[in-house]
């Protein structure tokens, strides 16, 4: 499924769609970055409730192919342009890291 699809399915708010043709293959929830950089896998959907700038960072050198923030987390302007830059699908939901999870096992 791609990243488009995925958006669509799960309703998802874009904020920032560089790659949305990017294939979603599985998903990781976390929100201590260093657990995630190590753990998560490329191309696996990243769930979290951080907002701050390293959540861009963290999915590149992870290389997932979104990260979803749930629990429609506030994301500055900033953290946005530099997901931009990086090419990083970055997204919003209302729905809690479980909910979205539990769909996501569903589609990816």
């Amino acid at each position: 499924m791609t990243v488009k699809e995925l958006a669509e399915t799960l309703d998802l708010k874009p904020l920032a769609e560089p790659d949305t043709e990017r294939e979603a293959k599985g998903c990781y929830a976390g929100d201590l970055l260093s657990w995630v950089m190590g753990r998560a896998s490329a191309d696996e959907v990243w769930v979290t409730i951080m907002t701050n700038l390293n959540i861009v960072a963290v999915a590149t050198l992870a290389d997932v192919s979104c990260v979803i923030v749930a629990e429609e987390a506030e994301i500055a302007a900033d953290v946005v342009a530099k997901a931009l830059e990086k090419g990083v699908n970055l997204y919003t939901s209302p729905l809690s890291t479980y909910a979205l999870c539990a769909k996501l096992s569903t589609l990816v």
